[in-house]
């Protein structure tokens, strides 16, 4: 994609697509986004959006959908089985992922625990390069367990290395060999790894997991939910797609793969999800549990709508002026925060930016969850939900004892289309006065903690009062300003 220069000699992401239907947003008073905290519990999943200014909690299911992708909707053929719309689907799938068969599910995990309940039993193994919440909660559900196997590059919070979403292969390697290749039922590579900062991996990398996988007679499965960004970053940064274009970089990734199974929440701008393969073996093995799960073979529990809208939204993804509109953004507000001395993952990834906790609240210990407390604090002075993404996004230990993070962090999601650059420079603004008045935040304890998955249901409370005298420093310095 071609750089756009300014004449001023600013480096930054230009627009290229117009605004045409808007969504009113409110920025409500201090007073009541601490009151809302406590509501919430401390946990920005369970904010009502009537209290938050700009939400960037996820890229789930909040990119902005496409002019075309609406008017597709509106073609829909409503039928519980044989619909045109999936058929529409199936061949933008075979164009844009290259896989012959289609399983629909509603969303990503769906796809997950349908994977996990044909593949995983207990004792399992999965090695992946980095776990994803549901997924692992899902493997763990059957009584499988994973391996986590990234270079130690990957943990560096302020590095140049273009690909810290690269599996170890020696630790792949040694991981089959103590386990015995019989008891991992597949190898998952997650583009991009959402947990460690939407941090991408390389083709190359891919073909040597490919290689693996081979050897010892192993599926290899990708998760595609950003696969796109990964695409556009492998253009980006690997030397030789440098002269590319995305259709190709996609079609030889998903090439590599037995199985790719995506959310369209994050692949396609759209709803639902699927699951794709060349192997009719592979297929008929996950087939029944589709309407079992989902619902028919040709709807999969989606609204017949959201299958048309992701059907446009798949070709959409080959559109580097789209795809490359979040991670432009992302850039911009990383390379923003780190000039100010904000500690932040670099080089800037896909999905978000995810500012370090463990330096921002370096006097917070791990057991009283930093990362959930720069999200609380940063909502609170400034209306911004991001999603912690550290310990609490962690499960304990079969004992019940705490499993912490490799990293603590704050994820500041930038869904495709959907702010404007004045609305990322405001996020800029209250996290340079965040930081600069760091000390005042505070640690979290859980007062109610499911048994799973509890970042998405669990609630807190502050360990003492720092919310409110964070309160009275934000009115001390911004007097009647929201």
């Amino acid at each position: 994609m071609q750089e756009i220069k300014f004449y001023s000699g600013e480096n930054i992401p230009l627009e290229l697509h117009k605004v045409r239907v808007v969504q009113k947003l409110n920025l409500v008073p201090i007073e009541r986004r601490l009151e809302a905290l406590y509501e919430a519990g401390f946990n920005t999943f369970k904010l009502t959006t009537k209290d938050v200014f700009l939400d960037m909690l996820t890229d789930s299911g909040t990119n902005a959908m496409s002019d075309n992708q609406m008017a597709a909707m509106m073609q829909a053929d409503d039928a519980y089985a044989g619909s045109q719309s999936f058929f529409r689907l199936e061949k933008a799938v075979q164009d844009v992922l290259g896989k012959k068969y289609l399983l629909p599910v509603h969303q990503g995990r769906a796809a997950e625990n349908i994977i996990s309940v044909a593949y995983v039993r207990k004792g399992s193994l999965v090695p992946m390069n980095y776990h994803f919440t549901t997924a692992m909660a899902h493997i763990t559900d059957k009584g499988g367990q994973i391996a986590e196997l990234l270079y130690d590059e990957a943990y560096v919070i302020n590095s140049d290395h273009p690909f810290k979403g690269n599996m170890n292969i020696e630790k792949l390697e040694e991981v089959i060999n103590y386990h015995g290749p019989k008891n991992i039922p597949f190898i998952r590579m997650e583009a991009s790894t959402n947990l460690i900062g939407g941090q991408p991996f390389s083709v190359q990398n891919l073909r040597d997991v490919r290689a693996i996988a081979d050897k010892y007679g192993i599926r290899l499965i990708l998760d595609g939910s950003l696969l796109g960004e990964n695409a556009f970053l492998v253009l980006q940064r690997e030397e030789e797609f440098k002269d590319s274009d995305m259709k190709t970089v996609i079609h030889t990734m998903t090439s590599l793969a037995d199985l790719c199974y995506f959310s369209a929440r994050k692949l396609s701008s759209s709803r639902g999800g699927g699951i794709c393969t060349d192997s009719l073996e592979i297929f008929r093995e996950l087939e029944a549990f589709i309407p079992l799960y989902e619902g028919f073979l040709t709807y999969g529990g989606m609204s017949i709508r959201e299958v048309e809208a992701m059907a446009v939204g798949l070709y959409e993804t080959l559109d580097e002026t789209m795809i490359s509109q979040s991670p432009s953004f992302i850039k911009y507000l990383v390379d923003a925060l780190d000039a100010k001395g904000i500690p932040v993952i670099k080089p800037a990834g896909v999905l978000g930016a995810h500012v370090d906790a463990m330096q921002v609240c370096a006097h917070i210990p791990q057991s009283q969850y930093p990362a959930g407390s720069l999200a609380a604090a940063l909502f609170l002075i400034s209306g911004v939900r991001g999603m912690e993404r550290g310990s609490i996004s962690n499960q304990r230990d079969e004992y019940g004892n705490e499993t912490y993070a490799d990293m603590e962090l704050l994820r500041l999601a930038v869904p495709r289309r959907v702010f404007t650059l004045s609305q990322i420079k405001y996020v800029e603004d209250r996290l340079n006065w965040l930081y600069d008045n760091r000390e005042l935040i505070g640690g979290l304890k859980f007062v109610y903690e499911p048994p799973v998955l509890r970042f998405f249901m669990g609630g807190l409370k502050p360990i003492d009062d720092w919310p409110q005298k964070m309160m009275a420093k934000f009115k001390e310095d911004f007097s009647d300003s929201l």
